[in-house]
């Protein structure tokens, strides 16, 4: 008898991946989590600009929150390449801390 197939595309991924997508619920909950303070920081700059606050002070807060926006995207970018990877071949714990790096270079320097 053959095991059903999982409907859910998280589910699958895991599946084929094996534990590499374990952290992954924890990483998820790390983005949310990240992305709800960037929205609180969107929310004070658009107070900051019905108070017609200094441009200098909302552009000092313009720019955390888009470096803040910018760790978020290269977390998720290092989910899909880490993904991408694991359809090809098995992950490591080497070529997930590689990809992390290449992750954290990214971030630093984009």
């Amino acid at each position: 008898m053959t095991e059903p197939r999982p409907n859910n595309k998280i589910q699958r991924l895991r599946e084929h991946m094996g534990t590499s997508l374990i952290d992954w619920d924890e990483k998820r909950g790390s983005l949310i989590m990240r992305l709800r303070r960037i929205e609180g920081q969107v929310r004070g700059l658009q107070r900051m600009l019905e108070e017609e606050q200094d441009c200098e002070k909302v552009a000092h807060q313009m720019a955390a929150a888009r470096r803040a926006l910018d760790k978020a995207f290269f977390d998720m970018m290092a989910c899909a390449v880490t993904q991408e990877i694991g359809r090809h071949q098995p992950l490591t714990d080497d070529v997930e801390s590689g990809v992390e790096e290449i992750s954290r270079i990214l971030a630093k320097y984009a």
